[in-house]
């Protein structure tokens, strides 16, 4: 398997991230070695918070059903009972002019319903993750996106905002994804209003990686290149 501890430890110093960046598996059976979570979450992207701060862990489909909308992004039908609970959220969301419903059905899901959702810090990932979440302020973040394109693993989207959750099928989908977040998450996750995400597909991380080095020293050179103009142009 991949060295994700190396590839975590190259992206954290150079990137100069605060927080550990987030491996997500999606699979249909419980991974062997990795402990079920036990407790309840609000939302999908809670789990998120709780892999940062250092833990592995995977989840079943009636974890997620605390939020209809994330479960709505994993393609995680919501049981009999709780049904309602998607349209409900949907109403509340249109009734405060947060969100239009013609919008939803452009909303990115997975294309299958897992059966487990394994969440580690990426250099403690048990399994090859399909997207790794990572989080940060927008200068960092744009290094990353940079070096995406220029790894030609861009996805060719606009800037994702609501739901934050449909980044990660986004990613898997189109590529490299970017996302403003959106206030749930914010609560939820503990994002500061100076971070943003990039969502990176599992199988463009080490090509995204690989790039890291060049963008970052161009981006240096570029910033003493840029200094110099504006000490000598500008005029006020």
């Amino acid at each position: 398997m991949t060295d994700y501890r190396k590839i975590e430890l190259h992206l954290t110093r150079s990137l100069r991230l605060a927080r550990r960046p987030v491996a997500v598996k999606f699979q249909g059976a419980a991974p062997t070695g990795v402990t079920k979570f036990t407790g309840t979450e609000p939302s999908g992207c809670s789990f998120w918070r709780i892999a940062a701060a250092g833990r592995t862990f995977y989840t079943v489909a009636s974890d997620h059903y605390n939020c209809p909308i994330g479960s709505h992004t994993h393609n995680i039908p919501l049981p009999t009972e709780r049904a309602k609970e998607l349209e409900q959220t949907l109403g509340l969301m249109v009734n405060i002019g947060y969100l239009k419903m013609e919008e939803v059905p452009g909303i990115p899901q997975l294309p299958e319903t897992p059966g487990v959702v394994i969440y580690a810090p990426l250099g403690d990932t048990p399994l090859d993750p399909d997207v790794v979440i990572f989080a940060g302020p927008p200068r960092e973040i744009m290094v990353l996106q940079e070096a995406a394109q220029r790894a030609g693993r861009a996805a060719q989207v606009p800037l994702l905002g609501r739901p934050t959750c449909m980044a990660l099928p986004a990613a898997m989908a189109h590529g490299v994804a970017m996302s403003t977040g959106c206030i749930g998450n914010r609560v939820y996750t503990g994002l500061d209003d100076g971070e943003m995400y990039v969502a990176v597909a599992g199988k463009d991380l080490a090509s995204v990686a690989d790039e890291i080095g060049t963008v970052t020293e161009a981006n240096a050179q570029l910033a003493e290149y840029h200094r110099g103009r504006r000490a000598s142009l500008s005029t006020e």
